[in-house]
């Protein structure tokens, strides 16, 4: 800086470069942490993995999805019908600018109201029905109760010194579908042999049986809490976990004490269920525990349209059997994970600013995480080892 008089690159050099050289500049974010693994700075005991929502260049007002369009092609109607009844009234009554003005607001309405009849086409077009307008990947997604449009980041990092193994930017509001994907990134640095194994832990929203299948199936040991969506303990009913599975059997055990035996085997959503339950459900005396469904009695032998407390259980269970035996064994992995995995996080939004994201489309927006990824890492690096050893390892 000395040198050369303080003399720094303008903005559209800056810009120019990182635009040019994205994937270079994603590749030396990845042999940086490969730098760190031979400093021996990677574990490979454990990594938290998350996402956070990061903020596009995109307004909400320019992002559309069924819903909003919907809203807002009802507004605009609304307020045509309302200046229509207004301009009845003034035709009787009011001077002719009155009128005039009330005729080009009803005609700048009916403009509104064909630019978003032709949005709507281009939005059923898209594949998940969105549209943004300023940047076209980005999507509106949920960010801590409230909504936004932004992408959806994702690491991998590691437990022993928060060094961000992985990353990637995804434009899925949820992260159901993205545990195996991350877990298996990170595997392929820290843990590259087929035969080793690499243990992850994820929150709740990452909870899906065939993640975790595929991250069995890749020597990836799943740490994720099941979260309690059927809401059977808000309505007073016994939850499904209160139901013992019996292996040799291959039946069930419920609170009374009765057996729910296999009944039959159905494709649902792609996975194959198995449906279980018992024949004593109609006389059982904590029933209304169980079930909230009716059913009417014609004699004391005799039931119709008696409805039974149904257990499904998926031919893969044992999967999830195994994380949630897991989980209960060692809570103080679920516990470490919030400090580690917001890490990273928290500096990059300290870093941006309340402007978020300055780049539009994947690709760009790749690129500029992967600058902060890097920095982040060096950051990191060298306040644990120092700038010599760095430079001597290079």
């Amino acid at each position: 800086m000395w040198l050369t008089g303080r003399l720094a690159p303008d903005f559209k050099t800056i810009a120019d470069f990182r635009k040019d050289n994205g994937a270079a500049i994603r590749l030396v974010c990845r042999e940086f942490v490969m730098l760190c693994k031979k400093l021996n700075l990677l574990s490979d005991a454990l990594l938290a993995i998350d996402g956070s929502k990061f903020k596009a260049v995109n307004n909400r007002d320019k992002n559309f999805t069924k819903a909003k369009l919907k809203r807002r092609l009802a507004a605009v109607e609304e307020s045509i019908e309302r200046y229509l009844i207004e301009l009845d009234a003034a035709d009787a009554t009011a001077p002719p600018e009155e009128s005039q003005s009330l005729k080009e607001k009803i005609a700048a309405l009916e403009e509104e109201m064909i630019r978003l009849k032709k949005l709507e086409v281009r939005m059923l077009e898209a594949p998940d029905q969105q549209l943004s307008l300023t940047d076209p990947d980005a999507r509106s997604m949920k960010s801590r109760g409230a909504g936004m449009v932004g992408y959806n980041v994702q690491t991998a990092v590691d437990t022993s010194h928060h060094l961000v193994v992985a990353h990637e930017v995804t434009n899925t509001p949820v992260d159901r579908q993205l545990l195996h994907h991350m877990a298996k990134q990170a595997k392929a640095v820290l843990a590259p042999d087929p035969e080793e194994t690499l243990s992850v832990v994820a929150d709740k929203g990452y909870y899906r049986g065939e993640e975790l299948l595929a991250c069995e199936r890749d020597n990836i040991i799943p740490y994720v809490a099941k979260a309690d969506t059927a809401g059977k303990r808000a309505k007073g009913e016994f939850p499904r976990s209160a139901f013992t599975y019996i292996p040799q059997d291959d039946e069930y055990e419920c609170p009374a004490g009765q057996r729910l035996i296999h009944r039959f085997t159905r494709e649902e959503s792609g996975k194959q269920m198995h449906r279980y339950w018992a024949s004593a459900c109609p006389n059982c005396s904590i029933r209304s525990w169980c079930t909230s469904a009716d059913y009417r009695r014609v004699s004391r032998w005799e039931v119709i349209s008696a409805d039974y407390r149904r257990v499904s259980r998926w031919e893969h269970e044992e999967v999830i059997e195994a994380t949630e035996a897991r989980v209960k064994q060692h809570p103080e992995i679920m516990r470490a994970r919030r400090e580690v995995a917001e890490h990273p996080f928290g500096t990059f939004k300290a870093w941006m600013g309340s402007n978020g994201l300055l780049t539009r489309t994947v690709d760009r927006v790749s690129t500029e995480m992967g600058l902060h990824t890097l920095a982040y890492n060096m950051k990191r690096a060298i306040n644990l080892v120092g700038m010599k050893t760095i430079l001597e390892a290079i």
